[in-house]
């Protein structure tokens, strides 16, 4: 069994997903998280307070989420958000786009996706991680980290040591270790970069209006505010319900690390009027944090014996919520063509070049295209040349022609939704 064994490096929502698809698939994988350990008493004490991230899960990620176990930790949970809508409005133009709309008021809405804060998945996979019908074939180990990588060969593949010594041998390594990969640094592979000179505030706020299951995004001249429905936590919020909202707001980074350093209630006034009052007045801000923003790929997914996903392949701009979704599609992706190879040479082939050339022909083209979608969308709405008149009338003619063409729209959603 030696000869078809996983290695995943990186513990996080992607390569925990793997490694459990891999687990129920009955093909043996080690997952290492650097992260150390959490029992469940440190679970709950992260987990009572709100996290003013959120996931933007598709209907693609959640059905993932559903195969591997965890999804139903987090509908138990109730700490999701699902969303109906997706209105998308410029402030200086005529232009919206409504996703979801229903005229049949009869009909229960359906849900174009789920808002969840990151540790609420991520302890829904940790519980899936301990369950009986997958530790047969899974070995978790946490708090270490990996100081070495040796090529041994195509036939022999990694061998990996951890900061304890440890030396593990693998037929194939997986990357999951994020943006900073220090996988993809260790194979050799290179990057393109895009600096947006963005930076991005985050904050959960609360706000007079309700959300009403809808996920908003104002195209403001000076970048994208995206106001996403967060999940009720408390007994209060709950009685009064849909009034928690999860904010990206991006800025150019000087007004943004200026804007920073100013007290809650400025930055909870400012927000307010950037959105044109959408939802009424801020009446609570919390958690407030900020981040840089830029693109990333690596030139190539895979090596020898060694293939990349979610960040550690690619981080793309954020006003689209998509980065973790393209993650879980290259999980997908990825465990169709292991397991299709390995079945078709009779239980001989695991993790050869064939297959992950055939993953990366899948994945690369179609990251990259989102990728440059994001950035351009960026460029068509942002900075001194995206507020020049012939370039606002394209931008509003075209957003009302695309708003009026339903079959169209429904399409949209339908590629947002990755199903």
């Amino acid at each position: 069994m030696k000869d078809n064994h996983t290695l995943i490096i990186g513990g996080g929502i992607v390569g925990a997903t793997l490694a459990l698809k891999l687990a129920q698939a009955k093909m043996p994988v080690t997952l290492i998280d650097a992260c150390p350990a959490r029992d469940e008493s440190a679970w709950q004490a992260v987990l009572s307070k709100r996290d003013a991230r959120v996931y933007a899960l598709s209907l693609a990620s959640i059905n993932l989420l559903e195969e591997v176990g965890a999804w139903q930790h987090i509908a138990a949970s109730k700490r999701k958000a699902d969303y109906s809508q997706m209105q998308v409005w410029q402030l200086n133009g005529m232009g919206e786009l409504l996703f979801g709309d229903s005229h049949d008021q009869s009909a229960a809405p359906e849900i174009l996706g789920s808002m969840v804060e990151p540790a609420v998945i991520e302890h829904a996979l940790w519980q899936r991680l301990h369950e009986a019908d997958v530790s047969e074939y899974l070995t978790v180990i946490v708090g270490h980290k990996v100081v070495n990588m040796d090529w041994l060969g195509a036939q022999q593949g990694y061998r990996v040591t951890l900061d304890d010594g440890t030396a593990i041998d693998t037929r194939l390594l997986v990357g999951a270790d994020g943006r900073g990969s220090f996988v993809r640094q260790q194979a050799g592979i290179g990057l393109d970069t895009l600096d947006y000179n963005q930076t991005a505030i985050c904050c959960a706020i609360q706000t007079e209006k309700p959300h009403q299951a809808t996920a908003r995004q104002a195209m403001l001249p000076t970048g994208t505010l995206a106001l996403l429905p967060l999940a009720d936590i408390t007994e209060t919020d709950k009685a009064n319900p849909q009034h928690w909202q999860s904010i990206v707001w991006t800025l150019p980074r000087n007004q943004a690390l200026a804007l920073i350093e100013e007290d809650d209630r400025y930055i909870a006034d400012k927000l307010a009027a950037a959105s044109h009052y959408e939802l009424g007045a801020i009446e609570q801000i919390e958690s407030i944090a900020s981040f840089p923003l830029a693109a990333q790929q690596a030139k190539s997914y895979v090596a020898d014996n060694l293939v990349l996903i979610g960040d550690a392949a690619h981080g793309v701009h954020p006003l689209a919520g998509q980065g973790l979704n393209l993650g879980m599609l290259d999980v997908k992706v990825l465990c169709e063509q292991l397991a299709h190879d390995f079945t078709r040479s009779g239980g001989t082939l695991w993790g050869s070049n064939q297959t992950l050339r055939h993953y990366e022909r899948s994945r690369r083209p179609h990251n990259s295209l989102m990728m440059h979608s994001f950035s351009a969308l960026n460029w068509l709405f942002v900075g001194s040349l995206a507020q020049a008149r012939p370039v606002q009338q394209i931008r509003n003619e075209g957003m009302y022609r695309v708003g009026k063409i339903k079959p169209l729209m429904r399409l949209f959603a339908k590629q947002a939704s990755g199903v």
